[in-house]
């Protein structure tokens, strides 16, 4: 991987916490009836629970990391893991709907500035030339989580309680602790104030498109992610045991997608990746709508989709840091914040066809409308650099 010895440690436990997060925020799903049974709700209001760890992420991301910038990226990273695993243990010994709907909010947290501040950490251990395979080893956790971490926690929870998988994600989160104290290199603290950061972040009309675009575009993947069950059930015809199996080859091709998208960072620019990916994965979303009714093509597009929605994760991190100069980590905060919103909106939004009468392969249809509307606001932004830098040579002769 070209990264100095010593710096692949720290990168490990930038993954196990990437691990650690995406554990807790999609095992959820897995256990969603076993929730509502036992908190005696419904299925609907237990899916409060995820919007709940959605709004934490989109509020934490940028607070905690302008409120932690005078701390050294060491000690923020292992004080959001000590909230994490705080909160995500409790999120086990609820009682009720309102204490899990607050304990679920307080454990989305942390999430964001770590990955937003993890993503620069990463960058500055690699190598120069290097950074998108350092990020793309952070964001491996998450992705690994989906294939082995949720599954698990799922199984679990359903043989046990609930309540035992958010232990597991806080045994997780001691892990994540030890080895960010252990293995992560003491990094020099920003000297800029939380104040100077926020206003540049604000101000900056390139960082608010960038989010923009992370928002619409990633929108397409949980457009159909959102609605991979009924999917398999009522569309192909498959039995229920084959939603895991489904999930768990969407999770094997997020980790491929993961890697090949930083390959494609490197070989290309990380906005002409993004332009890439998201072209791709509009494609393939439509074509998922004609094959939806074969279920050996729908199980094969269901790795394909995860490959190809992952390639974007790393591009579109780097993407955002370059455009947030002078405020990185607050950048890269704030863009976990807009995959969330993503997350919400595209679930939302292919859903409305079925409001309307259409069947739920529909949903693919959504998000590759989505992914389309992401590809012109990454080539708009793309053009518009382009005419600014001419600009500035030309003021320049």
């Amino acid at each position: 991987m070209n990264i100095e010895p010593s710096n692949k440690k720290a990168l490990l436990a930038l993954a196990i916490g990437g691990f650690g997060i995406g554990l807790t925020e999609f095992v959820i799903m897995g256990i969603l009836s076993e929730v509502s049974n036992a908190l005696q709700i419904s299925i609907s209001e237990a899916g409060h629970f995820i919007a709940a760890y959605a709004c934490g992420v989109v509020v934490g991301a940028p607070l905690l990391t302008s409120i932690g910038s005078k701390l050294s990226p060491k000690k923020m990273l292992f004080l959001l893991m000590v909230w994490f695993t705080v909160f995500n243990t409790l999120s086990g010994l609820a009682t009720n709907y309102t204490s899990l709907l607050v304990l679920r909010f307080f454990s989305g947290i942390p999430h964001g500035a770590f990955f937003g501040i993890g993503a620069v950490v990463a960058m500055k251990l690699a190598k120069k030339g290097k950074s998108a395979r350092a990020i793309a080893i952070m964001f491996s956790g998450l992705t690994i989580a989906n294939v082995i971490g949720v599954p698990i926690g799922t199984y679990i929870g359903q043989q046990f309680s609930w309540g035992t998988s958010f232990f597991m994600v806080g045994v997780v989160g001691l892990l994540a602790m030890t080895t960010v104290y252990l293995w992560m290199p003491k990094i020099e603290a920003s000297k800029e104030t939380p104040q100077i950061k926020i206003l540049e972040g604000l101000k900056n009309k390139e960082l608010w498109a960038m989010i923009a675009l992370t928002t619409i575009g990633t929108g397409g993947f949980f457009a159909w992610y959102s609605y991979i069950s009924p999917l398999i059930t009522d569309v192909a015809g498959l039995s229920e045991n084959f939603v895991s199996y489904a999930m768990m080859l969407a999770g094997l091709g997020m980790v491929v997608g993961n890697f090949i998208g930083a390959k494609m960072a490197e070989i290309f620019s990380p906005l002409k990746a993004v332009i890439i990916s998201l072209s791709v994965m509009s494609i393939i979303l439509v074509l998922n709508v004609v094959i939806a009714t074969n279920p050996y093509l729908l199980l094969a597009f269901t790795f394909v989709i995860g490959v190809v929605s992952f390639t974007v994760s790393t591009p579109i991190q780097m993407a955002i840091i370059n455009t947030a100069k002078g405020s990185e980590m607050l950048g890269s905060s704030m863009n976990q914040s807009a995959f969330n919103m993503g997350n919400a909106s595209g679930a939302y939004l292919a859903g409305l066809p079925m409001v309307f009468g259409y069947d739920v392969v529909y949903s693919s249809l959504a998000g590759a409308i989505l992914a389309s509307c992401g590809v012109v606001l990454a080539i708009s932004i793309l053009v518009y650099r382009r005419q600014k830098a001419a600009k500035c040579r030309k003021l320049a002769l």
